[in-house]
Parts: C-alpha cells; sequence; structure tokens
C-alpha cells in the first residue's frame, strides 16, 4: 500500500453545461497556508465569475476543507472534496469556478457539474502513489561502483548522480522498510567497506493510477 497518494502535476478543465461553464484547476499543496493561497489566487484570476468553490485534504494532522462559495448547499465543495475522499487523495486543492449562464441546473445537475469538473482537473493532474523513505549517503572504492550501482538498481534502489573525488559518493533512496535490506546489501557486496550515513526522510515515486 502506498504511503501517499497525490497529484504530479497541475491539473486543469473545463466543461460547459447549459451555457454554464466549470473551470477546474487540481494542484498539490503542503499546507493550510498554500491552499488558501490557491484559492485566493483562483477567485482573483476570474474575479467576474459567479462561484469559486474549493475542496482540499491534507494528510498531516487530518486536515480538510471545502466551501460551495453561495451555491446551495451541498451541491459543490462536498462533491469535491468527496473525490479526495474516495480516492485516499491527500495533499491536494482542487477549486472549480463557475460562470452562471442564466439557466438554473438543479441540485442534482449542479451536484453532477461540480463533480465532473473536478474529476476532469484531478485526472489531468495525474495522481501517483508515493512510499516513505530514507536517503542515504554512500561512500565506496571506485572499484566497487559498477558493481554496486548495477546490483543496487536490480534491486530497485534509486540511485542519483554520484560524486567523484578520493571515492565515489552517491545518494540513494530507499523506501523506508526497505532500509534494513539495503543496508545488509551493502555490507555483503563491499565486505563492510562501504560507509552509509542516514539522510533526511524523502519521497519514492511509484505510478501513475487510473483512478478516474
Amino acid at each position: 500500500m502506498p504511503d501517499l497518494i497525490t497529484l504530479t502535476a497541475e491539473g486543469n478543465s473545463r466543461i460547459e453545461i447549459k451555457q454554464s461553464v466549470f473551470i477546474g484547476r487540481s494542484i498539490r499543496i503542503y499546507s493550510k497556508e498554500e491552499a488558501e493561497d490557491f484559492i485566493r489566487q483562483e477567485k482573483n484570476k476570474y474575479p467576474d465569475a459567479r462561484h469559486c468553490c474549493y475542496a482540499w485534504r491534507l494528510r498531516q494532522g487530518s486536515l480538510s476543507k471545502s466551501s460551495d462559495d453561495g451555491e446551495p448547499s451541498g451541491t459543490a465543495g462536498m462533491p469535491l472534496l468527496s473525490l479526495l475522499n474516495s480516492n485516499d487523495i491527500n495533499d491536494c486543492a482542487v477549486c472549480v469556478t463557475r460562470y452562471f449562464g442564466g439557466i438554473l441546473l438543479g441540485k442534482g445537475g449542479l451536484v453532477r457539474a461540480y463533480t465532473e469538473a473536478g474529476r476532469d482537473a484531478l485526472a489531468s493532474g495525474k495522481p501517483s502513489s508515493f512510499k516513505e523513505g530514507i536517503e542515504y549517503s554512500v561512500l565506496m572504492d571506485y572499484s566497487l561502483y559498477d558493481r554496486f550501482l548495477r546490483e543496487a538498481c536490480d534491486r530497485g534502489y534509486l540511485t542519483g548522480e554520484g560524486k567523484f573525488e578520493q571515492k565515489v559518493e552517491l545518494k540513494v533512496r530507499v523506501a523506508s522498510e526497505q532500509t534494513d535490506a539495503f543496508e545488509k546489501f551493502a555490507t555483503d557486496i563491499s565486505s563492510g567497506s562501504i560507509k552509509l550515513a542516514k539522510g533526511d526522510k524523502c519521497e519514492i515515486d511509484g505510478e501513475v493510477l487510473d483512478l478516474f
């Protein structure tokens, strides 16, 4: 199971229903403040729009918020938040701006319209799975470099660019549940000569998910 499902790109959508135009946008966020800034920017971008409805969800603190922004209660913000909740998408904000076309859609029509615009915006943001990991600094002799790189890649460890001085220093990202196995691998392949230093936590990219 992934530790996190979130967006890897900015998502956009646009649909027209009975002369009303719905403009969707979705982004990854890292804080409540980023979510609020995003909503403010969307409102400023379309100052003459009738409604700017949104939802956001953060993994840290299990925070979430939605707004109908003047639409009938439960017809806009909650459908957008339901898209995030039902697909377990976190650290994400989605906003749908509506230009009213003069024809009332009814509560059911509004729910369907905001759901479609939000779903399309989220889908185009390429929701993906991520795992928590640790970035290691790996210091080794030149004679070990080619073999280490080849076998590390075969085991699915993510290697970065090397720094080549008296020895080779390589950054390697390892999923949290694989750290013991990685440390044993590094010890075994080098008979203990490789020096490992644990660095910061990081995200291990997974696959783009077909959620919608």
